[in-house]
């Protein structure tokens, strides 16, 4: 899948341009290229290869916080259907959040240390979600889920 790539910090823009500057590493518009084959996606969703299950992420929309009362929506977000690695020679790098294709967060992880996984608590109630995650040897992977319809 194509994508707007930074050169800095590996962030994708999703929406097909380069913006001003990136909104993770604030690198300029010149750091960005654009890559073809910037993101994988699974070749059928419905009958995923065993490295396809442990690279596309799989999210989960909470409608009710237990943490943030009166209008949170929690997103809890794991590598595959079988567990990725997080070993020092294997691992997911960053797990990056959009909303309506426009980058909200990134979390960072450490092999060894954390598992392959991350939560957000969002103000919005509806709206595409799309998560990208970055395996340090096999690329980065995509997945999007409509919030409205969970």
């Amino acid at each position: 899948m194509k994508g707007v790539v930074c050169k800095v910090c590996g962030f994708i823009s999703i929406d097909g341009a380069a913006p001003e500057n990136c909104p993770v590493c604030h690198a300029p518009k010149t750091a960005f290229e654009e890559k073809d084959d910037a993101i994988k996606t699974p070749a059928d969703l419905n009958n995923l290869t065993d490295p396809e299950k442990k690279h596309v992420p799989v999210i989960t929309v909470v409608k009710t916080c237990g943490l943030i009362p009166g209008g949170c929506t929690d997103v809890h977000v794991k590598m595959g259907e079988i567990q990725h690695p997080m070993e020092t020679d294997h691992y997911i790098v960053h797990i990056d959040f959009y909303l309506d294709t426009k980058f909200i967060s990134r979390v960072v992880l450490t092999p060894d240390s954390l598992n392959p996984a991350a939560a957000l608590h969002l103000k919005a109630k509806s709206g595409e979600l799309t998560v990208i995650e970055q395996c340090n040897l096999h690329g980065a992977w995509i997945n999007n889920v409509n919030l409205s319809a969970e």
